[in-house]
């Protein structure tokens, strides 16, 4: 299924125009009663009989036809459980009395969020195969849509390219549904499984939580209503006595208010309930420097190097958080793709890795290791010890079969204690889709990617149980694989890898912070422009410190500055003009704090642009406070009103072009 570029337009001023002409301040998002009373309407659905927000066909019949004979006892059965002081479980459970199939639906309400989430599950109670199920929708529901217009704002996936997380916006016509999926079986490839349907000066965010192949279909109906459907694109199979499947995860956030409002609930539900907390914390932005560009990867890379660097580092008084050990640590022949032999190459680092992550944790630094289970290459231990029965296609590890998952499990497990290393990082360079469908019967489809993406699931749990201070990074391509269920376990610290080229990074960090309050990307110039336009919660130096001519003076500037302000990352996020590549144009966004009363602006005056001065309009601010407000170019404070910041905005000259500006503020009375 493809989405249909008549009802699809670039975003360069659709998604945030609007909103930024009216010059209308926002003010920093708190949750309205209205919003928790729309979600609380919402949720009186799922156990009414008649307004199902779920469907699939079984044996040929609709679950609303189905399923009213299965309302009643002992049928059905509830149970509500609370997990902690906001999220409360319901689970409600309905058997088909004549063939034993249990449809389990779990949903959890939040108390502090206008948001919910569910999760169904099938299983087969019964004693031989099921009838064939099929057309399995978590999300199937009807959003009234007040005075007819329907927009949804989503973004593209990742494509590798500059373009990727780029706003989109498409007005919903009147009996044309687009549908949406991803490309390849990746869940972020193409486009991006999170969406804002806008309707008048209400809507809901709607995110579909699958690291597999999802669709989802926005129908605007006749009538003033938009039915969306959302779940695994392929499902039409039998399940075997006490086999399960689930669906994907469905979240929705109701808003009131504008698109900029409704996406600062996210990020702070997000950031609430969702970001890991290894150790119980929040992840702290890092920098974590990495050489494989030096060393072709890691393949020509040894202990001795490794430890070099570290030290360089540190000699240079250039703090660093991790030291990143990327592909190619392995015995692999100077290939870094030939993956599947998870031992570390003896020949280049005698004492393992533990000879590095020991060395770098008397220093204070910690480590990231690479690797990639799930793609194997043949001549490597996995491929001639289990090709044919491990391995679909031959190349494709499936983690959907038991022994397989066992193994990758305490296999990796036990290698990640035994060489000391504390952020696990797994890539994904490899579509799935092809290999999953194409180990289906006729009877069976969706089977074999619906166990695959519950091992994974499992995998990652399993690391993080055993190793609950440790963070995961997911990669998969750079930003393949960053559905919400994977956002849970990890944080994407290399988000595309489309990388350094400032004004595709700029556009990278416009697009997705709006959904995404933590994640990196790679450094390599020492300019700071281009360090500006590529700064963000994660940074990853790739520069060359076997040189000792760099300009470190200009290298601790820069790295300094971005400590400062980089937990402001994690704040409320304001686009302050439209999205664009366009050389000619400005950039600027704004993070703030509001807690504590900080936040930073950053712009970028292109190589195109004519003027050397531009008014932003800040947002989120105490109309009443004032702010001292500091470029940290010219070091020299000045205090604003947050009325004047917000109604005349702040005049931000740069007269480098192209050329950054970083100004930070803090309330003061």
């Amino acid at each position: 299924m493809q989405f249909n570029p008549r009802f699809t337009t670039l975003a360069m001023a659709a998604v945030f125009g609007v909103i930024l002409a009216s010059g209308a301040a926002l003010a920093a998002p708190t949750v309205s009663p209205e919003e928790m009373r729309d979600k609380d309407t919402w949720w009186s659905a799922p156990f009414d009989a008649a307004q199902l927000p779920f469907s699939f066909v079984y044996n040929g019949k609709p679950s609303s036809e189905l399923m009213k004979t299965w309302f009643e006892e002992p049928n059905r059965k509830s149970t509500t459980k609370k997990l902690d002081d906001h999220r409360t479980q319901h689970t409600t459970t309905w058997t088909d009395p004549k063939t034993g199939l249990e449809v389990r639906c779990v949903v959890v309400d939040y108390s502090d969020f206008p948001a919910i989430e569910c999760t169904f599950y099938f299983k087969n109670a019964g004693k031989s195969d099921t009838p064939i199920l099929k057309d399995v929708r978590p999300l199937d529901t009807r959003i009234n849509v007040p005075d007819g217009k329907a927009v949804l704002h989503y973004n593209r996936g990742t494509t590798v390219q500059n373009i990727d997380f780029q706003p989109m916006t498409a007005e919903l016509a009147v009996g044309k549904p687009l549908t949406l999926t991803t490309n390849g079986g990746r869940s972020s490839g193409g486009i991006w499984p999170y969406f804002n349907l806008q309707c008048g000066n209400e809507g809901r965010i709607i995110v579909v939580g699958w690291p597999g192949k999802w669709a989802a279909t926005f129908d605007h109906q006749a009538g003033n209503e938009v039915r969306v459907t959302a779940g695994q694109e392929l499902v039409n199979l039998k399940l075997h006595p006490g086999e399960e499947i689930r669906t994907p995860l469905i979240v929705q956030l109701f808003y009131r208010g504008d698109v900029t409002r409704a996406q600062n609930l996210w990020r702070r539900w997000m950031l609430a309930h969702n970001l890991p907390r290894p150790g119980g914390k929040l992840p702290a932005p890092q920098m974590t420097p990495c050489s494989s560009h030096l060393y072709a990867e890691m393949t020509k890379a040894d202990e001795a190097s490794q430890i070099y660097l570290i030290d360089r580092y540190l000699e240079e008084r250039i703090k660093i958080d991790y030291w990143w050990m990327d592909a190619g640590w392995y015995p692999c022949g100077g290939d870094w793709c030939k993956t599947g032999t998870w031992e570390v190459d003896k020949t280049r680092f005698p004492r393992g890795l533990r000879a590095v992550s020991d060395h770098a944790h008397r220093k204070g630094v910690k480590i990231i290791v690479w690797f990639e289970p799930e793609r194997v290459a043949p001549g490597t231990w996995l491929y001639d010890n289990h090709k044919n029965d491990w391995l679909l296609g031959g190349t494709l590890l499936n983690l959907g079969n038991p022994e397989a998952l066992k193994w990758v499990t305490e296999h990796i497990g036990k290698t990640i204690a035994e060489q000391g290393i504390d952020l696990y990082r797994q890539d994904y360079n490899i579509d799935p889709l092809p290999f999953w469908r194409n180990n289906d019967a006729a009877d069976r489809q969706g089977i074999t990617e619906n166990h695959y993406v519950t091992g994974y699931l499992a995998y990652w749990d399993a690391l993080r149980q055993r190793y609950p201070n440790m963070l995961i990074d997911s990669c998969a391509s750079g930003g393949h694989r960053n559905d919400l269920e994977t956002m849970r376990r990890s944080v994407p610290l290399l988000r595309s890898d489309y990388i350094f080229e400032p004004i595709g990074q700029q556009g990278h960090t416009y697009g997705l912070a709006q959904w995404l309050p933590y994640f990196g990307t790679g450094e390599i110039a020492i300019d700071p422009y281009i360090f500006r336009s590529c700064m963000c919660a994660g940074n990853i130096p790739c520069w060359d410190l076997r040189k000792k001519d760099l300009d470190y003076g200009l290298l601790r500037k820069l790295t300094g500055e971005w400590r400062s302000i980089a937990p402001n990352y994690l704040g409320d996020y304001y686009p302050l003009t439209p999205y664009s590549l366009d050389k000619a144009s400005w950039m600027a966004w704004q993070f703030d704090r509001p807690e504590v009363g900080e936040g930073l602006v950053q712009a970028f005056r292109r190589e195109g642009c004519g003027d050397a001065a531009k008014p932003f309009r800040l947002q989120g601010l105490d109309a009443a406070a004032t702010y001292e407000v500091t470029d940290v170019d010219a070091g020299t404070p000045t205090q604003v009103s947050g009325k004047d910041l917000m109604e005349k905005g702040l005049n931000v000259e740069i007269k480098a072009k192209p050329g950054a500006a970083v100004i930070v503020y803090r309330k003061v009375k």
